[in-house]
């Protein structure tokens, strides 16, 4: 238990150290405002697949429990307009059903954010 009291620890203060960073940018043109999410899968590997499957599978491929579904763009993009910061919050300390971690205790924050990505669909 207390592995995972450290790990939990060390993932929050890497949140909050990007809450330092400059996460989404605001923007203006021709059609109005947009907002540039910062996930991005650049972790495209089996290694982070698996651990997905594992975990975020379980609620996100049925909206189990009100979680949003992979693919569902309009309900990600509204839970993206948040922001970085509070989705990972989320993620980390867990939000409605979703457990602390969401059930991958294994899982680094460079692997939830590549995870956010595949289920928002905003991969490259």
């Amino acid at each position: 238990m207390k592995a995972i009291s450290l790990q939990i620890t060390g993932l929050l203060v890497a949140v909050f150290l990007t809450g330092c960073s400059n996460v989404g940018t605001q923007a203006s043109g021709a059609e109005g405002s947009f907002i540039s999410y910062p996930f991005r899968n650049d972790v495209a590997d089996t290694a982070v697949m698996g651990k997905w499957a594992r975990s975020c599978a379980l609620c996100h491929i049925t909206g189990e429990a009100g979680a949003p579904v992979v693919g569902d763009t309009q309900e990600w993009q509204r839970r993206l307009a948040q922001g970085e910061r509070a989705i990972l919050e989320n993620v980390l300390l867990g939000v409605n059903s979703m457990p602390p971690l969401g059930y991958c205790m294994s899982c680094e924050v460079s692997d939830f954010r590549a995870m956010v990505a595949y289920m928002a669909g905003t991969n490259p």
